[in-house]
């Protein structure tokens, strides 16, 4: 297996920082929109626990990915080993991925707040977007 550069993992943990940022903002944005509502029903405070574990994901994905950005860049003080990156790298990505499919479970679930019809239409696109981002992974 070739191993990456530090250039390269400084590249690509600022890409799933800005990922990771939007997604969260996203979740929090939805968490903040069922604070405010009436409704409390299991389907609504389901949807309210995926977008927070989302958000919750999607944060250490950005302080994860940070600390990578912060030992690949020129001047860190520290002496750096590949090694070193191990863990942030680990919990950065995995936090990453299972934030998409919290992301994915809480926009597969609100459709169901409108109709059946729209939950089914909700849940097969979520369905479609998991498996197709999951081929797309396994390619790398």
């Amino acid at each position: 297996m070739t191993e990456l550069t530090f250039e390269y993992y400084n590249k690509l943990a600022n890409q799933i920082i800005t990922i990771s940022s939007l997604l969260g903002g996203f979740s929090i944005s939805i968490i903040a929109n069922f604070l405010i509502q009436e409704t409390k029903t299991r389907l609504t405070n389901n949807i309210m626990l995926a977008s927070t574990l989302s958000a919750c994901l999607f944060l250490i994905s950005v302080f994860a990915m940070t600390k990578i950005v912060m030992m690949t860049t020129e001047g860190y003080p520290r002496k750096v080993l590949a090694s070193d990156l191990l863990l942030p790298r680990d919990i950065g990505s995995s936090a990453f991925f299972f934030g998409i499919i919290s992301l994915l479970t809480m926009i597969s679930m609100a459709g169901w707040t409108k109709s059946k019809k729209m939950g089914k239409f909700t849940t097969i696109a979520g369905i479609i977007t998991l498996t197709l981002i999951i081929v797309l992974l396994c390619q790398l």
